[in-house]
């Protein structure tokens, strides 16, 4: 139980009371964020703005029905996702994982995982091998079920923890940890031969 609002529910409460500046501040918060996370499903780069501006619209029209039994991003995240599939169905297209959002990275990205990016960038021989490397993980992530794919972006490229995942997905946490394992599994298999695993490693 929080013993004190954190400063989400506070400026979510001030928008509730008719502060629009509130709503700005939560826009400027997690905007770059979001648009990350658009930019994981679209192809098309420039419909990333059009649909986080589209997803701030929904939230901030929504937020008086906002109750609070989740964290405000965990709230912004379903209406982002939700908002980027139907764009996605309009336009006939599928949610994909690009090898330019795999390696889209920012100075703020608390998310970034180094762990495949072990190679001397500065010869011509290790940009090509860089290059194969985001290709075989960007086709082995779209080679997944979507539940699989869903979990491992939303906990290797998101960030989230495995509690966030259970309440976003809405199933136990042991499936997770499961479609978390499975995903790597499958995923390992695929970089093997390019990463040379040794038994035992897992992406």
């Amino acid at each position: 139980m929080k013993l004190q609002p954190d400063v989400d529910e506070a400026l979510v409460e001030r928008v509730k009371q008719g502060d629009v500046r509130a709503f700005e501040m939560l826009v400027v918060k997690y905007q770059r964020r979001i648009e990350r996370l658009i930019g994981r499903m679209v192809r098309d780069s420039d419909l990333v703005f059009d649909i986080a501006q589209e997803t701030f619209i929904r939230a901030y029209r929504a937020l008086p029905q906002f109750r609070g039994d989740s964290a405000f991003y965990t709230w912004l995240y379903r209406i982002a996702v939700n908002t980027a599939k139907k764009a996605l169905v309009d336009l006939k297209r599928d949610p994909v994982i690009t090898e330019s959002a795999m390696n889209l990275r920012s100075d703020d990205d608390e998310t970034y995982r180094p762990e495949i990016e072990q190679i001397d960038m500065a010869t011509p021989e290790a940009l090509l091998a860089s290059k194969e490397i985001a290709a075989a993980v960007n086709s082995a992530i779209e080679a997944l079920s979507e539940d699989l794919r869903q979990a491992i972006t939303l906990r290797e490229i998101e960030g989230l923890s495995y509690d966030e995942i259970a309440e976003l997905m809405n199933c136990p946490i042991g499936t997770v940890r499961s479609r978390i394992f499975r995903a790597r599994e499958s995923i390992a298999q695929r970089l093997k031969p390019l990463l040379d695993t040794r038994d035992g490693e897992r992406w």
